[in-house]
């Protein structure tokens, strides 16, 4: 990998990560009153995506649809193979309950997101148009409506929100 492979690698991985930190600094901005102020941090929010997105695909990294979910599945299953894990075992080993916590979820849900893609790509030709929902406490991804509770975090389905 070149030099400039490597810093179009680390950018996108900043950019990626300034956009989220930016809409959970609007939603607080909000919560707080402050509309002007998350309406900023949420446009600065979509400039860092245009250049996450630009850097992604000068590396080349965006390909076909099948390609791109054959990456997500293999991502995601990495996620909960190996890295949630090793992040849970650690998080125990130093008792830090509320990571220990937001690791769980997230490995739980990994493995949904991978049944979700890999669907997708078994299917990509005869795909049903369907809704997806997402509970926003801990990510859980599921199909055609809410459950009544959430199958990772035990919410209420007014914790889901729908994505168009």
């Amino acid at each position: 990998m070149t030099k400039t492979e490597q810093n179009l690698l680390e950018a996108f991985a900043g950019e990626s990560q300034a956009n989220r930190r930016y809409l959970a600094f609007a939603k607080r901005a909000e919560k707080e009153g402050y509309s002007q102020v998350a309406k900023l941090f949420r446009a600065v929010a979509e400039a860092e995506t245009v250049h996450a997105l630009t850097h992604l695909r000068v590396l080349g990294q965006v390909k076909s649809t099948a390609e791109n979910l054959g990456a997500a599945i293999e991502g995601e299953t990495h996620e909960f193979t190996s890295m949630y894990p090793d992040m849970i075992d650690t998080a125990k080993e130093e008792g830090n309950k509320a990571a220990e916590l937001a690791f769980s979820y997230a490995n739980h849900v990994e493995k949904v997101h991978a049944d979700l893609y890999q669907k997708a790509l078994d299917n990509m030709e005869a795909l049903e148009e369907t809704d997806y929902y997402v509970c926003s406490v801990c990510g859980y991804t599921c199909e055609n409506g809410p459950p009544d509770r959430c199958p990772v975090c035990g919410a209420k389905s007014q914790a889901f929100f729908k994505v168009d």
